[in-house]
């Protein structure tokens, strides 16, 4: 099945699926004499693991990380990295009563589509246990731009129509939803708890921050910096939407208005989100992503079986509730090897 790399330089493979023996991921192209050792990447793969909030699925998976390839005595080597993490806690027991259903929402249909086959068992590659090989790779990558004083955060502005007022940033990891508003954290809590006692779920909005990023990334034409990051984002299978800077809103605004006019000591605004035509210009890069509810819910739903016929379901099994907050070290990471991969690739040239 070909579409599970990313990244040019800078390159990774996930593979493996939700209810399989494992997940993993292999990156190439990194460079030698990083510091790196499994420590580094349990890190991150801890803040994705289940059972950090209320929204999230009772499945337990200690989500060990094993480097495999590509380290030795604590730094890398310059060869292809292998990553494994074993499923633990995979049942598939509750997905076998709906095999032969498609799941209103999830990739069920357009996989047996397209292969005439789809493993069944937690929606087998496009679950979103696949992410577990991203946040592993994400976590080399952040190794990388670590060397270049760069770094990136991914938080909570909004989950259920609960809007973050403020963006402290120091207090994104004190509460369970990463969000920069403590008292919207609150809020958030509670709706999450009436959604989930209802059987069904929610959506939400994270904004990304990713600062000290140098002036010069980015390729003309069809690898400019803002559509690589976009491309990398909406590969994600929860994200519906990306905008960066002033996103949408640019489109109400008059040119005077848009325009980051420049100064002396820089830029006096950051409505391009860091980015002008395609290359970074040193601000800020500013990302928002939209995610949707998670489709698995109890709710019961119209649906088709594989001989399309009508049929009803009510999606059982271990679920979140909303991809909030698991999802957000996954675009974190999406955004940590999209500048790696550009960051090589100005290396490269320079």
């Amino acid at each position: 099945m070909p579409g599970n790399s990313f990244g040019k330089i800078f390159k990774i493979t996930t593979w493996g699926e939700s209810h399989g023996k494992g997940v993993g991921v292999i990156v190439d192209g990194c460079p030698p004499r990083i510091p790196l050792d499994e420590m580094v990447v349990q890190r991150m793969l801890d803040r994705r693991k289940p059972g950090g909030s209320n929204a999230s699925t009772s499945r337990k998976e200690p989500d060990k990380a094993v480097i495999m390839s590509g380290v030795f005595e604590g730094k890398t080597t310059g060869t292809p990295i292998m990553i494994m993490v074993k499923n633990k806690d995979a049942d598939s027991r509750a997905y076998k009563p709906t095999s032969k259903l498609f799941r209103p929402g999830h990739g069920d249909i357009t996989y047996h589509s397209k292969y005439g086959i789809r493993d069944w068992r937690g929606g087998g590659r496009a679950s979103a246990r696949e992410t577990v090989g991203r946040v592993a790779a994400g976590a080399v990558a952040a190794a990388v731009l670590e060397k270049e004083d760069i770094s990136v955060l991914a938080y909570t502005i909004e989950l259920g129509g609960i809007k973050a007022e403020k963006r402290d940033q120091n207090v994104v990891s004190n509460n369970m939803f990463y969000s920069p508003d403590m008292d919207a954290a609150k809020e958030m809590e509670k709706r999450v708890l009436s959604v989930k006692n209802k059987g069904d779920s929610l959506g939400g909005i994270l904004e990304i921050i990713a600062k000290g990023v140098p002036m010069g990334l980015g390729e003309p034409v069809f690898d400019k910096l803002d559509a690589d990051l976009a491309k990398g984002l909406m590969s994600i299978g929860a994200v519906k939407g990306v905008e960066i800077g002033a996103g949408f809103e640019a489109s109400t605004m008059l040119g005077s208005e848009n325009n980051d006019q420049i100064a002396a000591k820089g830029f006096l605004g950051n409505n391009s989100g860091g980015i002008l035509a395609g290359i970074s210009n040193g601000e800020n890069i500013v990302i928002r992503v939209a995610v949707k509810p998670i489709p698995s819910i109890l709710i019961e739903q119209k649906t088709i079986d594989l001989d399309n016929k009508p049929a009803s379901i009510s999606t059982k099994g271990r679920h979140d509730i909303s991809p909030i907050p698991r999802i957000n070290v996954v675009c974190e990471s999406m955004v940590n090897l999209v500048i790696t991969d550009h960051l090589l690739r100005q290396k490269a040239i320079s």
